[in-house]
């Protein structure tokens, strides 16, 4: 596993990650909640962050989140191998029975042209699920 330490937990929080190349932190209010990534999601991120999505999902789950925005406009870059940890998170939403499932918005830097085909690509996904904001 990655060196990756957990952001103390705080009232709603989810566990988050602290690397030298990314940071991710996650919460969950009500109905809502939010993600936010900066730095860079490469190989050795990868694992952290999809262990992060497994539970900010059964987070959301219990919750009854209705929606997750999800910030990307401060994240670099990100790798197929970090990609696919957001691939199995829609896909466990798209999972869920229809009245539990949750929207996912995602905030994305225009001027960042991977996060364009990136979130195109993975919209494909759950087009009735996800919307990408720029």
């Amino acid at each position: 596993m990655t060196t990756a330490q957990s952001v103390a937990e705080e009232s709603g929080s989810v566990p988050g990650i602290q690397l030298e190349e990314l940071r991710v932190t996650a919460s969950v209010r009500g109905a809502a909640a939010r993600l936010v990534l900066a730095g860079t999601a490469d190989t050795r991120a990868a694992e952290a962050l999809g262990e992060m999505l497994k539970k900010l999902h059964t987070r959301c789950t219990e919750a009854g989140v209705l929606e997750v925005e999800v910030d990307l406009r401060d994240l670099e870059f990100m790798n197929s191998s970090s990609f696919k940890a957001f691939v199995s998170w829609i896909t466990a939403v798209r999972e869920l029975d229809r009245g539990k499932q949750y929207k996912l918005t995602f905030q994305s830097d225009n001027g960042k042209h991977w996060q364009r085909r990136s979130l195109g690509a993975l919209s494909c996904f759950a087009i009735d699920l996800i919307t990408i904001r720029t």
